[in-house]
C-alpha cells in the first residue's frame, strides 16, 4: 500500500509512475493522467473476423532496387525484432513496409499503423485503401471513431488506448513528431497496444531509438535515396539582420514559382500572410483542409505556415523559405524535416531550400551535415 491508501504503484494503461495522479473512485483505483481514454474503452477484442486469404497489395508503379532491397530486409528483420527504418524525406517510407503488412496479413496477423497526426491518418487512409483494395482499411482518429476494426487499421496515437495487446505487428509513423515526441503516456499506450513487432518510420530518429539500435534491441534498415535519382535538396543558409530577412523574403518571392514559408510562431504567421495576402496555417486554424487544398490545387501560390506543416503532407513543384531559422522551435528534425518537403515528385525534382537566419545555429549545421552525408552515401559528393 502506497500513501493515501493506493495500492497502484503504476498504472496499467499509460504506465504512468507518479502518484499524485492515483485516486480513488466509486469503481476502485483510476489514474486521472488517462482516465478520459480509459473511460472511453469500448471493448474491440474478439470482433475481427480476418478475411484477408493471400492478399497482395498492388501498386501502380514499382518499387525501385534500393526500395526493393530495403522493403526485403524490413521483412526479414521484423520477423525477429523490432525495426527502426531510417529513410530521407521523400524516400517512400509507405511502400518500405507494404511487404511487411501483406506478410503479417496472410499469416492472419493483426495489423495496425499509428501516426501522431489526424490528417496523415485519414490521407493515408485513403491511398492505403487503394493499395490494399480487397481489405478493410480503417481510420480512428477524432470525428472518425464509430468504427474501430478492421482487417488494417489507422489510428492516431492517441486511439492506440483502445487496442491493448491488440496488434502483431504496429507500424509506428514518425515517431518524433508531435504530440507523440516525449509523451510516455501516448509512448506507453503504443507498446501496451503491441504484442508483436513494431516498426519505426522516420527520417530523424531521436536519441533513444539510436539507443535501442545501439544496444541490439532494434534493427536499423536506412534508405538514403529518393526513388526518382535525385539527392535531397541542400538548404541554402542566408545569415542577416532581423529586418533585412523580410526584405529578401518579399524579393525572393516575386517570382511565379511556389513557396511555403515556415516561421516560428503563430503571430509571425498571422502578421505576414496579411502582409503577402496569403493563407497561413498553425495548428490553431479553422479548416486546415480547406487551406491545405486552396495550395495544392494552385489557387494560392504561397503560404505562410508553423510546424505543423513540417511533415506528413506532400506539394509538388515547391520551394520553401524559413524565416528565422535560428528560432528555437526549429531543432535539428524539425529543419530536416522542412528541407524535406522540395524535390519529391518525380515531375519536380529540384527546388529551393532556404534558412533565413540572425545567427548560425548547432541545428542548421547538423541538418545540413546530415542531408549531405545521405546523399554522400548514394552520390559519392
Amino acid at each position: 500500500m502506497i500513501a493515501g491508501g493506493l495500492f497502484m504503484s503504476s498504472c496499467p494503461f499509460c504506465g504512468n509512475l507518479d502518484t499524485r495522479y492515483f485516486a480513488i473512485g466509486s469503481r476502485g483505483e483510476y489514474c486521472r493522467k488517462c482516465v478520459m481514454f480509459v473511460s472511453n474503452i469500448s471493448g474491440i477484442e474478439g470482433k475481427l473476423d480476418w478475411n484477408c486469404g493471400d492478399e497482395q497489395y498492388r501498386l501502380d508503379y514499382p518499387l525501385t532496387i534500393y526500395q526493393q532491397e530495403v522493403s526485403d530486409q524490413i521483412r526479414e528483420k521484423v520477423l525477429l525484432s523490432d525495426v527502426l527504418v531510417d529513410a530521407v524525406c521523400g524516400a517512400g517510407k509507405t511502400e518500405l513496409v507494404l511487404g511487411a503488412i501483406e506478410d503479417a496479413l496472410i499469416a492472419r496477423k493483426k495489423v495496425g499503423w499509428a501516426i501522431p497526426r489526424r490528417q496523415v491518418v485519414l490521407e493515408l487512409k485513403e491511398r492505403l485503401a487503394a493499395i490494399f483494395s480487397s481489405l478493410d482499411v480503417v481510420a480512428v482518429c477524432q470525428g472518425h471513431t464509430d468504427k474501430t476494426d478492421g482487417d488494417l487499421i489507422l489510428c492516431t496515437t492517441h486511439q492506440l488506448y483502445r487496442y491493448r495487446e491488440w496488434f502483431d505487428l504496429l507500424i509506428l509513423d514518425e515517431p518524433d513528431a508531435f504530440p507523440y515526441k516525449g509523451n510516455d503516456m501516448l509512448a506507453n499506450f503504443a507498446r501496451n497496444s503491441c504484442r508483436g513487432k513494431m516498426i519505426y518510420l522516420t527520417a530523424t530518429p531521436d536519441e533513444k531509438m539510436i539507443c535501442k539500435v545501439d544496444t541490439g534491441s532494434m534493427a536499423l534498415v536506412k534508405l538514403n535515396a529518393r526513388p526518382h535519382g535525385h539527392p535531397v535538396i541542400v538548404p541554402k543558409m542566408k545569415l542577416m539582420p532581423s529586418f533585412v530577412c523580410y526584405f529578401f523574403l518579399v524579393s525572393k518571392i516575386k517570382d511565379a514559382r511556389r513557396w511555403i514559408i515556415f516561421v516560428p510562431t503563430r503571430k509571425i504567421a498571422r502578421l505576414l500572410s496579411w502582409f503577402l495576402q496569403t493563407d497561413y496555417l498553425t495548428s490553431q486554424s479553422e479548416r486546415k483542409e480547406e487551406i491545405i487544398e486552396r495550395f495544392r490545387s494552385k489557387e494560392k501560390r504561397i503560404m505562410v505556415a508553423t510546424t505543423i506543416l513540417e511533415r506528413g503532407v506532400t506539394f509538388e513543384d515547391i520551394n520553401v523559405m524559413v524565416l528565422f531559422a535560428d528560432h528555437p522551435v526549429f531543432d535539428t528534425a524539425s529543419l530536416i524535416q522542412i528541407s524535406g518537403r522540395v524535390g519529391r515528385s518525380f515531375a519536380f525534382p529540384k527546388g529551393e531550400c532556404i534558412f533565413l537566419s540572425r545567427s548560425k545555429t548547432l541545428a542548421a549545421i547538423r541538418c545540413l551535415k546530415k542531408i549531405e552525408e545521405a546523399n554522400r552515401s548514394v552520390f559519392g559528393v
